[in-house]
């Protein structure tokens, strides 16, 4: 068993409540954190996560992340309820389907939708983190990327891959302009987990597509992050700022 001691640390996970989020989650509140646990629609499963760990003090708050002001609201609640955040985990995100044989309106329509959750409420929550950290002599962001941003993404997902990669862009840039402020950043480039997100995959393009592209014999689940994720949480691994951590049983190894 990994005992990671996070008692003294203040953690906001965005997208908690399912896939990554959740297990990553559940790591968090074993390792002792107080977890702001952030949901949008899944209330049911967010509230059983933090009733399971009543001695951590966590809570949950709902925010649709595609909605400027609720990304507002949702921190400054978090800060109101705990008064100080040491790590802001940026995990949630929307894989949705835009073919480039749709037409266009469309399908810029979800490249647009697809921006505001995967990019500019990672932004935003960037800047209130660093105005935060800044007077509170430092803190850390761990920003969930993906592969896809290192070695292209199929046609379908342009603007999955296009908001990835400027998350990495804007993490690594974190970490080189706010080092001295005590401010780490780190990311996290996962490949297929094994979610649900990567099950509607497969069941739309077989997956025998996904497997075959694996150097390991399973699908990579998110309990093989979540350690990863603790580390960098607890200040193990700050030497390692800027860096981007490959899992995704080398599918593809840089």
């Amino acid at each position: 068993m990994i005992n990671i001691d996070l008692r003294d640390k203040t953690i906001l996970l965005t997208g908690a409540s399912n896939g990554i989020g959740k297990v990553v989650a559940e790591f968090l509140l074993q390792m002792g954190a107080r977890l702001a646990v952030h949901y949008n629609t899944n209330k049911i499963s967010a509230n059983a996560l933090v009733n399971q760990y009543p001695d951590t003090k966590s809570m949950t708050f709902k925010a649709d992340l595609s909605i400027e002001n609720e990304v507002y609201q949702l921190f400054e609640d978090v800060i109101n309820h705990f008064g100080k955040i040491d790590v802001m985990i940026l995990n949630a995100g929307i894989f949705l389907q835009h073919s480039t044989q749709q037409d266009t309106r469309s399908w810029f329509s979800i490249w647009k939708d697809t921006m505001n959750v995967n990019l500019n409420a990672v932004g935003l929550l960037t800047k209130l983190g660093i105005d935060h950290f800044i007077p509170n002599k430092g803190g850390r962001f761990i920003y969930v990327a993906s592969r896809a941003v290192f070695r292209g993404e199929t046609e379908e997902y342009l603007s999955y891959a296009a908001s990835k990669g400027g998350i990495v862009s804007l993490a690594r840039s974190v970490a080189r302009s706010f080092g001295k402020q005590n401010i780490k950043s780190f990311i996290i480039a996962p490949g297929f987990i094994h979610t649900q997100m990567a099950e509607n995959f497969i069941a739309a393009h077989g997956e025998d597509k996904v497997m075959n592209e694996l150097a390991l014999n399973e699908l990579t689940k998110p309990k093989d992050l979540a350690p990863l994720i603790g580390l960098m949480c607890s200040g193990l691994m700050d030497h390692a700022t800027g860096a981007t951590i490959d899992v995704n049983a080398g599918s593809h190894i840089r």
